[in-house]
């Protein structure tokens, strides 16, 4: 592999023939392809950056952008961020864009994330854009996104509840406690309702699960309330969420779902209590009458599992 400080970028972007528009672009993919066995990764990134700030066809982009995310280099952080901004009235770049800020991710650079919220905060902008950039800021965990993603959330407005459910996802990521209050929030007046918002309520329990709210009783009241939604799979979160609490209640709280309508929920809640407190929980619920049979059931084939586990 060749590492030469003086490259000449647009005699290799020619070679590769990214500057003949003419050429078919699959002969061009496997060019590009072919500069791996050639290039160090340091001087590959330098001829992405290239191609990158250059190149107008979505499919090279494409192939380079999967290229550098391999190599991960920061330096050509300044290339995907200014590719994902300057192209947004451009409807053929969304998916070059959503690679862009998945690639932004990886790179875990905090310096990238006024470049994702602009694209966040653009009420104009795609969809898929605005949801891979609520993606990236979580990933890469900068608190000044915070703020911004509660707003997201929080508003009522905002067409793409896909967007506002990538958002509350993003808040937990940041695990940041400033998002606690109003994701509970939402809950509350979200709680019972069904069919648009089940899944932003998931979104939210899930994240709630991961933010440190210690024994805060507003919180464990929405937690225990979503356990009386009509989606089987709220129901589930809120155990999730609930069993990260720490207080005496939240064994107590999870053990009422035991006799829930739903399988799913009743083995998910026997699971949580097996994690809380162990073996004793699978043999109560055999011994006990009360329970009903598929639980006792659910109960052995833990019991099993645990016990070749241990073997």
């Amino acid at each position: 592999m060749t590492n030469d400080k003086n490259l000449n970028l647009e005699e290799i972007a020619t070679q590769c023939g990214i500057n003949d528009f003419s050429q078919d672009p699959q002969l061009v993919l496997e060019r590009v392809s072919a500069l791996e066995k050639v290039y160090s990764p340091e001087d590959l990134v330098k001829i992405f950056a290239y191609i990158l700030e250059t190149c107008p066809t979505t499919e090279i982009l494409e192939e380079v952008i999967r290229a550098e995310d391999k190599i991960r280099d920061k330096s050509i952080l300044p290339a995907l961020t200014d590719l994902l901004v300057t192209k947004s009235n451009e409807e053929k770049y969304i998916q070059v864009r959503v690679m862009c800020a998945k690639a932004i991710a990886n790179l875990k650079d905090t310096s990238a994330v006024q470049a994702l919220l602009y694209c966040l905060n653009n009420k104009n902008e795609n969809y898929k854009v605005r949801f891979a950039c609520a993606d990236a800021l979580g990933k890469i965990g900068d608190r000044f996104a915070v703020t911004p993603l509660i707003n997201v959330v929080q508003d009522e407005s905002e067409k793409s509840l896909y967007l506002r459910e990538s958002a509350a996802t993003a808040l937990g990521m940041l695990g940041d406690i400033r998002a606690i209050e109003p994701l509970v929030s939402i809950l509350e007046t979200k709680n019972g309702i069904i069919d648009k918002f089940t899944f932003l309520k998931e979104r939210i329990l899930e994240s709630l699960g991961k933010l440190k709210f210690g024994d805060d009783k507003r919180v464990l009241k929405a937690l225990k309330n979503s356990l009386e939604d009509e989606s089987a799979q709220v129901r589930i979160n809120a155990i999730e969420a609930i069993m990260n609490i720490d207080t005496p209640e939240a064994s107590e709280i999870i053990k009422q779902t035991l006799n829930d309508k739903d399988d799913e929920v009743k083995k998910n809640a026997l699971i949580a209590l097996y994690n809380m407190h162990g073996r004793d929980i699978l043999d109560e619920v055999i011994y006990c009458e009360k329970y009903p049979k598929t639980l006792k059931t659910f109960a052995h084939e833990l019991i099993e599992e645990y016990e070749n586990n241990e073997e």
